[in-house]
């Protein structure tokens, strides 16, 4: 866990954080309770690096990987004209 705090680094967790801090501080001043709870989801996913605010989805990676094909995988038909 401390691992998971300390690293990776990115622009966006540091938004979410950020953000995530200033609701719940904006929230607390105006006492909307559920604004609180709110920013606190936010500042939570930028601090443990959780959900899409570190770039991963929940379980793992959110990017996919696209097929490759090479050009040798192909097969061609010649076209006679008239």
């Amino acid at each position: 866990m401390k691992e998971r705090i300390l690293t990776n680094w990115t622009f966006t967790r540091a938004f979410y954080l950020i953000m995530g801090i200033f609701v719940i501080v904006q929230s607390f001043m105006v006492q909307q309770w559920f604004g609180i709870a709110f920013g606190g989801y936010f500042a939570a996913m930028g601090f443990f690096a959780f959900g899409c605010a570190s770039g991963n989805c929940v379980g793992g990676n959110c990017s996919a990987e696209p097929k490759q094909t090479t050009i040798d995988d192909e097969t061609f038909k010649e076209i006679k004209t008239k």
